[in-house]
């Protein structure tokens, strides 16, 4: 069974990986104005859901709007992808709502207002915190001491580590001995019992927290950091809401009550209107085929698309949204 599931993973990363290869390759993106050219995405770890849907809407993008084509790249995620787009490495970008509201508004990780617009609100990202059995940690205060994974260096992993550490009293740089690690050096990590626990923020099911609780089974459990979240509440707003994993997710004795937090899909102030009603039409047209890529994609919910405050919508993805709306 753990061969068969392992298998399964790994081909459904691969199929996503088709439409994946690496960074921005040509001046004709869709902050240019041109039509038609090279559109390059900037997405998350390998083994997390960012990457695996961006390659899905990278192989869309490819095969159903002339001129274009789109590579999906692996990254650091979240603060790292807004950073890419204001370079102009990326031109399309994977974010979670509460980096993306900071990049705005120049605070946390930015030092100044970022200048982006979003192109549609996506599905929700759960954050996933899985403890060794034998760690003794039964909650984020228990983490004071332990050999901790927050995440890669400029993710949204990372962010919301962070603040939950802080939420519980704990000061990241002195209370734990914390690991700045992306997910798959997290897993190896946990598997080798280096790590007593590691934070992840992504979709449902994430390939490398299936690979994890697949290959430690009772070895490594997910635990309720909700406690935390009126506090998180209190400091950032209610972009941080209450949500679970169900238990069939990753084969748990029980659903584990958890905090979630949108994402969107950003750009470039300026990106090319027409192209974006083009993409995002595309993202809603055919999102049956970003669904058989990860199942999170079936949470990417019209009626919600377009809250994504404080980030400007983009003119051509309001224009889109605004007629797939009517013809619901």
């Amino acid at each position: 069974m753990r061969a068969t599931r392992l298998a399964v993973a790994a081909l459904v990363t691969a199929l996503a990986a088709t439409a994946c290869a690496g960074g921005k390759q040509s001046e004709n993106t869709g902050t240019s104005g041109a039509k038609g050219g090279r559109l390059t995405i900037a997405t998350g770890a390998t083994t997390g859901v960012y990457y695996q849907i961006g390659g899905g809407l990278a192989k869309l993008i490819s095969e159903n709007l002339d001129g274009y084509r789109a590579t999906a790249t692996s990254t650091g995620a979240s603060v790292q992808n807004i950073q890419g787009l204001g370079a102009g490495t990326y031109d399309i970008a994977f974010c979670l709502m509460d980096t993306a509201g900071d990049a705005v508004n120049g605070k946390e990780s930015f030092t100044k207002p970022q200048e982006l617009e979003a192109l549609t609100r996506l599905y929700p990202n759960y954050t996933q915190v899985l403890v060794r059995s034998d760690s003794g940690i039964k909650t984020i205060e228990d983490m004071k001491g332990k050999r901790v994974s927050t995440g890669a260096p400029g993710s949204g992993t990372e962010v919301i580590a962070n603040r939950l550490l802080e939420a519980a009293g704990l000061d990241p740089k002195s209370d734990v001995k914390a690991q700045r690690a992306a997910l798959p050096d997290s897993v190896d990590a946990m598997k080798d019992g280096a790590i007593d626990a590691l934070f992840w923020s992504g979709g449902l099911p994430t390939g490398g927290i299936t690979d994890l609780t697949t290959s430690l089974k009772k070895d490594v459990r997910l635990i309720d950091i909700t406690p935390q979240l009126p506090t998180l509440n209190k400091e950032y707003g209610d972009v941080y809401q209450k949500g679970s994993i169900p238990a069939s997710v990753y084969n748990q004795p029980e659903d584990v009550p958890t905090i979630v937090v949108p994402n969107v899909l950003l750009v470039k102030k300026g990106f090319d209107p027409d192209l974006a009603t083009e993409i995002v039409s595309l993202i809603y047209g055919k999102k049956s085929d970003l669904e058989k890529v990860n199942a999170a994609a079936k949470e990417i919910q019209l009626d919600k698309a377009q809250g994504v405050a404080p980030v400007p919508l983009n003119p051509g993805a309001e224009k889109a949204l605004k007629e797939l709306a009517q013809k619901s």
